[in-house]
């Protein structure tokens, strides 16, 4: 019988990285896993992969910061599987201008929706079941742009981390003695398909010297298994080397830069 027996997960950003990984190892604890994201196709893959393990994956496709598709899909969990036991807010975006001096509102806005207004949504809708059942855990990936904001997330980014960590930790000051777990994890530079957004994609060697997705879905997996007596209010998980980013980060001062602003 595994940790999470019987327990209904819903991962965002599941399709690909670290939301893929991690829907694969809880469902592996006996979790019933909601994989969520905008591609259905990638996510009915991942749904059929985990129940020929033996594992049960259920694929629903939402855009996550929108209200009106967050409560449906929470609704359908519901009236489906039941209460959520476990959210885990993974899904993420960056911005591919990372300049502040040149970034649209659109882009910025988008940023925003995707790694702050999601998390409020999706908190939002599952948060009255858990505070009725006296328990719950939440989970959201922020990263350390939230502690250490520079050009390679990009101003939008470290700004959207750095609220949803401050989000997190007010839900934890105020309904941890309602039975609520809100847990925030801290990812240095980890090898998913968001590097490919950098203005200079990291090379296949620097990818592998990173964080790789199954390792935050094990940091993930610790805290979700953790007894509900205990908490990790936060968890840093970072690459053991660090790499040198200065020419990473000058190359990224200037991407979406007009031609006559251009050195």
């Amino acid at each position: 019988m595994g940790l999470l027996e019987g327990k209904v997960a819903v991962i965002t950003g599941a399709g690909t990285g670290m939301g893929r990984s991690t829907a694969s190892l809880l469902a592996s604890e006996g979790a019933h896993v909601v994989l969520v994201g905008r591609r259905l196709a990638v996510l009915e893959e991942l749904a059929a992969e985990i129940n020929n393990d033996g594992g049960t994956a259920y694929a629903r496709s939402a855009d996550v910061s929108s209200k009106d598709d967050v409560d449906a899909l929470v609704a359908w969990i519901g009236d489906t599987l039941g209460p959520v036991d476990i959210l885990v807010n993974n899904a993420g975006s960056a911005s591919k201008v990372l300049n502040v001096r040149w970034i649209s509102q659109e882009e910025w806005n988008q940023v925003l929706d995707v790694n702050l207004n999601a998390v409020y949504l999706l908190t939002q809708a599952v948060l009255p079941g858990m505070l009725a059942r006296n328990t719950g855990t939440i989970i959201t990936v922020s990263s350390l742009a939230a502690v250490n904001p520079n050009l390679l997330g990009g101003a939008a980014y470290g700004a959207a981390k750095a609220a949803v960590r401050n989000f997190m930790t007010y839900l934890h000051n105020t309904f941890r003695n309602e039975g609520l777990r809100a847990i925030t994890i801290l990812p240095g530079e980890t090898a998913t398909p968001i590097l490919d957004n950098r203005a200079r994609p990291p090379r296949a060697e620097e990818r592998d010297a990173m964080v790789q997705p199954e390792d935050i879905a094990r940091a993930i997996h610790l805290v979700a298994t953790l007894p509900q007596r205990a908490v990790v209010q936060e968890l840093v998980i970072a690459p053991t080397i660090q790499r040198d980013t200065s020419g990473d980060l000058e190359i990224s001062r200037w991407a979406g830069a007009p031609a006559e602003d251009r050195p």
